[in-house]
């Protein structure tokens, strides 16, 4: 079990709802390049691998959520931001002798496979014909179809998290995290498919920090138990003891009355 926990981006949504989720039961620290006034979060460029090594000898895991997100972003900015981000804190992780890594990647790593149906029916929510019990889902094995300049920067993540796992030694897990919501319920059909409700991130990072250190490397993809799910959640369940609480599903607003 990691207990003293580092968590990079910690000022941003998914950092926050980390914080507030996991600090009853372990000793988190979180470092974000915009802190602001963000409880227990302190101001540091993770690309800084020298100021970053200090505070993770503390730690037996870090959380690395700290890249700058949006689909829209050019391969300049994911270069100079997060692909520095990411080698910076497995670089500095493994220098640190820190256990574990659990690395926040993302669905578009595969966002290119939902061009094509079943899948796309459901992200538009067409379910005529479909049953949500026989769905393909797609999993680890699906190799990477990335959609932008964001998704390609989150495979060379999962990539590095690979590699640090092998050469240094490294528990290193990859989640590709579906849609996590401020107001955490679904406001688009596609996100009845990829919500991943605050309680059920905080359980399935919190489910990460617990697996067995002999878990060298593992990718999830992380939703909630939704009904019309097109992602793969069992490996998780199997490896990890990943258990989703909340289905979109139920979040769906009632038909009127005719």
């Amino acid at each position: 079990m990691s207990e003293r926990v580092l968590i990079t981006g910690a000022a941003g949504l998914v950092g926050g709802i980390l914080m507030r989720g996991l600090r009853d039961e372990l000793d988190v620290t979180g470092v974000d390049v915009a802190a602001g006034d963000a409880p227990g979060v302190h101001r540091l460029d993770v690309r800084d691998t020298v100021a970053l090594e200090p505070l993770l000898r503390r730690c037996d895991a870090v959380v690395h959520l700290a890249e700058r997100p949006g689909a829209e972003l050019s391969w300049e900015e994911v270069h100079a931001n997060n692909l520095l981000a990411t080698w910076s804190v497995l670089q500095a992780a493994a220098r640190a002798g820190v256990s574990r890594v659990v690395y926040a990647s993302s669905n578009y790593v595969v966002a290119g496979h939902e061009l094509a149906d079943p899948w796309a029916s459901v992200l538009e929510g067409r379910y005529a014909g479909l049953d949500p019990g026989t769905l393909p889902r797609i999993d680890a094995t699906v190799a990477p179809r990335p959609d932008s300049a964001y998704a390609v920067g989150k495979v060379f993540g999962e990539a590095a998290c690979r590699h640090a796992a092998d050469v240094y030694g490294l528990s290193a897990l990859c989640l590709r995290i579906g849609t996590v919501k401020g107001e955490d319920r679904p406001s688009k059909a596609r996100h009845y498919a990829k919500l991943l409700t605050h309680r059920d991130l905080v359980g399935l990072v919190g489910a990460c920090l617990r697996a067995p250190s002999e878990l060298r490397f593992a990718t999830f993809y992380g939703t909630s138990a939704n009904t019309w799910r097109i992602y793969d959640i069992d490996a998780a369940r199997a490896a990890i003891g990943y258990a989703p609480s909340d289905d979109a599903e139920s979040m769906r607003p009632a038909l009127a009355s005719a």
